[in-house]
């Protein structure tokens, strides 16, 4: 596996296709809308376009259709993130469920590493508290 953990993201939708992707957000969504930490991060009326957006940009970041930028320009995570308090108990429990979810994917060990280790560290560039 590559020490850069975004490098060659780009081959995975070839992969998975937007199936695979679909079933990996949506397992996750599940999971986080019973969540006592992170669910009062996300807007009660708008779950499906939360999903949508996480769908979206992990699609594009993985060599998919790039819906996220087109819909929304440059992801600026830390920007889009900057209300929530980010501390590492909220990074560590939104590892938890995409690890779960990751556990479910209908593919081969080291893809799920690929994508766990992207996960990680895109969350921990997300710390703010």
């Amino acid at each position: 596996m590559p020490t850069d953990p975004y490098a060659g993201l780009e081959q995975l939708y070839d992969e998975l296709g937007e199936e695979g992707f679909s079933a990996l957000v949506s397992s996750f969504y599940r999971r986080v809308r019973g969540d006592d930490l992170l669910a009062p991060m996300y807007p009660d009326d708008d779950w499906d376009g939360s999903q949508g957006r996480l769908l979206d940009f992990i699609v594009g970041r993985c060599g998919g259709p790039p819906r996220y930028v087109e819909a929304r320009g440059h992801p600026r995570l830390r920007m889009r993130h900057a209300r929530f308090r980010l501390d590492q108990a909220a990074r560590d429990r939104w590892m938890e469920h995409m690890g779960a979810a990751l556990g479910e994917l209908d593919t081969d060990a080291h893809t799920r590493a690929r994508l766990h280790a992207f996960f990680d560290a895109t969350a921990t560039f997300l710390l703010n508290s």
